[in-house]
């Protein structure tokens, strides 16, 4: 059993190397996604693996499935084009990441690690239901203050169109779906296998950050992502339903569509107050 304090609070694990690696997996999302720096982020990566090989087999399995992924996220540029041919590629990369890991548990392993559980069998309660006007309000109010703010909004073409703008929407809420099928149902899952949920959750949010950070939203971004994939992290666990966090991101994606029309064409959806 291993032992660390933080603010004289001990935390326990079953093993330093499942600490250790948890720190290494976050470093490498950070230097090799975020930041795109590939020699210190691949390096980093062969840490990990080096790690992963040192741990009992059950541990090995799964957490060895979390390495293609990253490699890959790290190779593939990962922006906001909405050319076709981008598209085809970043796609063909977001399908391989998330369906990597769950072809090998399911049909090598045959375990039921990775099931992408979409309902809780039940209807949502009105705490649920509320929860998801918040997400829209907070969304409403912060985003396009954010894209005012920081210019970030450049990185997102929007042109004239409805071809266009039907591609915009179809992005959007295709990299939101995959956000919370790969961060939420796979690493998330993956994660807590061996390690206690808060520390796993931890490291699923420092990826899903990343990520995003990558894709276009830099600035101070993940200030508000990071809190938010937590959340997404934590409602999961709860629920036990991909529906509803689907349904949270894809609120908070509608709203991101409408502000990033606004802020490259006001005059087009002038109906923010912060932007």
């Amino acid at each position: 059993m291993y032992t660390f304090k933080i603010m004289n609070l001990k935390i326990k694990f079953k093993s330093s190397l499942s600490f250790i690696f948890g720190l290494l997996l976050a470093s490498t999302g950070v230097v090799l996604i975020a930041l795109q720096n590939k020699p210190i982020g691949f390096l980093l990566l062969l840490c990990v693996c080096a790690v992963v090989l040192l741990l009992p087999r059950h541990t090995q399995k799964h957490w060895l499935l979390l390495l293609p992924p990253i490699a890959i996220l790290g190779l593939v540029p990962i922006n906001t084009a909405i050319d076709i041919p981008h598209m085809l590629v970043m796609g063909t990369t977001l399908i391989l990441a998330v369906g990597i890991p769950y072809v090998v548990t399911k049909y090598i392993y045959r375990d039921n690690t990775i099931q992408f559980k979409w309902h809780h069998g039940r209807a949502w309660q009105k705490t649920e239901i509320g929860y998801i006007f918040v997400t829209a309000i907070i969304a409403y109010v912060v985003l396009p203050f954010y894209f005012a703010c920081t210019g970030a909004y450049l990185n997102w073409t929007v042109e004239a169109g409805w071809y266009n703008l039907t591609k915009l929407f179809i992005g959007t809420n295709a990299l939101g779906i995959w956000d919370e099928l790969f961060f939420i149902a796979t690493v998330l899952v993956l994660l807590k296998r061996h390690t206690p949920f808060w520390f796993a959750n931890v490291i699923q949010a420092v990826l899903f950050t990343s990520f995003l950070f990558e894709l276009g939203f830099t600035g101070w971004a993940p200030l508000i992502i990071y809190p938010f994939a937590l959340l997404q992290g934590l409602i999961y666990k709860k629920t036990e339903s991909l529906l509803y966090v689907i349904t949270i991101h894809l609120t908070l994606d509608f709203v991101l569509y409408l502000a990033l029309i606004n802020a490259h064409h006001p005059s087009w959806l002038p109906i923010f107050i912060t932007g």
